[in-house]
């Protein structure tokens, strides 16, 4: 079943239009990986499936039941965010924000759900830990486990391991591997063309040209093929 189908969508700022007419499906269980050139619309496409911007035209449609609070999100942090004052313990509960709803406290299981999803990142240990204080990845494992606090279907990870180190990178994508084995449907953007190519079982492709599908079917395209000899530094024939 398509948890979200995106038909003719434009997006972009000021009615300027930097995508135009994306189609795509996401069914539950896919692992999407969204790669593309610099400045081709992959964070504001993000923005516009969780409703935080609107679309110039086109419509998204959500089934399953979800709903767009439903959604777990990994942004890509700034300067001010990695330099939060807060336990880790509260970063995690914050997930658990739009179930509480107006309630001004969180639940006996809003609170159990944020243990699990402690244990389930390594990082009971650190819960009274200031954020701010933590390395980068385990940062990342905090902002993990408060984004699957909001979501049993889906999450949405922008560069997910943007400044990490080669290994705590490699620990990085199993963990979110294994979040998708476990049955959360996983849409992620990526420079890392690599990464891709080892865990996606689907790829969008923005940019000057666009493209939607399997990997293996996107190593054939003429948009994976122009994308993949950049990556690599090699010159289009």
């Amino acid at each position: 079943m398509a948890l979200i189908t995106v038909r003719d969508l434009s997006l972009g700022y000021e009615g300027r239009a930097i995508i135009e007419k994306l189609n795509f499906t996401v069914k539950a269980g896919d692992y999407l990986c969204v790669v593309g050139e610099n400045g081709s619309g992959k964070s504001t496409l993000m923005k516009t499936l969780l409703g935080l911007q609107k679309p110039i035209g086109g419509s998204i449609l959500t089934g399953d039941g979800l709903k767009k609070n439903e959604i777990g999100y990994l942004p890509q942090q700034t300067v001010v965010q990695k330099d939060f004052p807060a336990s880790v313990k509260e970063i995690v509960l914050s997930g658990c924000q739009a179930r509480a709803g107006l309630r001004p406290f969180y639940s006996k299981e809003e609170k159990e759900l944020a243990k699990e999803n402690m244990e389930r990142m390594g990082i009971t240990k650190l819960e009274k830990r200031c954020y701010r204080e933590l390395s980068g990845g385990q940062q990342q494992r905090v902002l993990l486990a408060r984004a699957l606090c909001a979501t049993r279907k889906v999450l949405l990870l922008d560069e997910p391991v943007s400044g990490l180190d080669p290994k705590v990178t490699i620990e990085m994508y199993n963990l979110i591997e294994q979040i998708n084995k476990e049955g959360i449907t996983i849409i992620m953007i990526s420079h890392d063309i690599s990464a891709a190519i080892r865990y996606a079982d689907h790829i969008l492709h923005i940019g000057a040209s666009v493209f939607f599908g399997t990997k293996e079917e996107y190593f054939g395209s003429d948009a994976g093929k122009m994308f993949l000899l950049q990556q690599q530094g090699g010159e289009v024939k």
